[in-house]
């Protein structure tokens, strides 16, 4: 499927801002409709434009990247905050931002953002025919006229995405129309476990951990949030 996602960029650092179009326009997925150094430019133009994506640094002058994510919350359907800032990554994705890139930018990080950017895009185009049918010890998907049964025990994780929920299976993935917290509470009891406000992955596909940042599950690295290592420690141990 062809993906054409329109994005503006906003960062008030000229070297960075340089650094990301030429990011952007290596990679035939995206499409840039706005690069700004004024935040104010920037503000307008989301506005008439509506693009798809908005790459944002956080610390500017006269409004931060998290101010205009609130205040156009209706107007960015995803947002990528690109920021030297660590510490404003939890707000962010309270927010409900895509992604949270730390500066410098290197290239093999923009291209992990982007590949899971495609994805969700690629993903959200067929939403509409996909819808959980019911939560028992296997699901069941429309995808058009086609009902698919997926077993719970074939799952490896779940990625929330936006207002979707990912399910991951070694043979393929499903992009449902049911949210992360209420797509959880419908599966069997204890058969996942939360790493993460954006993953849950299944108890029996844990094969261990590299570090407290990192789980393994199956073959899949996934981050483990700061807010759920110690669960995950004893959830290991035990």
């Amino acid at each position: 499927m062809i993906t054409n996602i329109r994005c503006i960029c906003i960062d008030d650092e000229q070297d960075d801002l340089m650094l990301l179009n030429e990011y952007i326009k290596a990679e035939p997925a995206l499409t840039c409709i706005g690069s700004f150094s004024a935040p104010s430019d920037g503000l307008q133009t989301i506005i008439s434009l509506r693009p798809d994506l908005v790459f944002l640094d956080i610390e500017m002058p006269g409004v931060t990247g998290l101010k205009i994510l609130k205040l156009l919350r209706s107007e960015i359907e995803l947002a990528v905050f690109v920021t030297s800032h660590p510490e404003f990554a939890l707000e962010s994705f309270e927010l409900s931002a895509f992604d949270y890139i730390l500066k410098p930018v290197t290239e093999k990080r923009f291209t992990s953002t982007v590949q899971r950017l495609k994805d969700y895009w690629n993903m959200k185009q067929k939403a509409a025919t996909y819808e959980l049918l019911q939560g028992t010890e296997t699901l069941l998907i429309s995808e058009g006229r086609n009902k698919i049964k997926v077993p719970v025990n074939e799952i490896i994780y779940l990625e929330a995405m936006q207002n979707y929920t990912k399910v991951v299976t070694r043979q393929r993935s499903y992009l449902t129309l049911v949210g992360f917290n209420t797509f959880l509470n419908k599966l069997p009891q204890n058969s996942f476990l939360r790493i993460h406000r954006s993953y849950a992955i299944a108890r029996d596909k844990i094969n261990g951990w590299i570090s407290s940042d990192e789980i393994i599950c199956g073959n899949i690295t996934l981050p483990i949030g700061k807010t759920y290592k110690d669960i995950i420690k004893n959830e290991i141990i035990r």
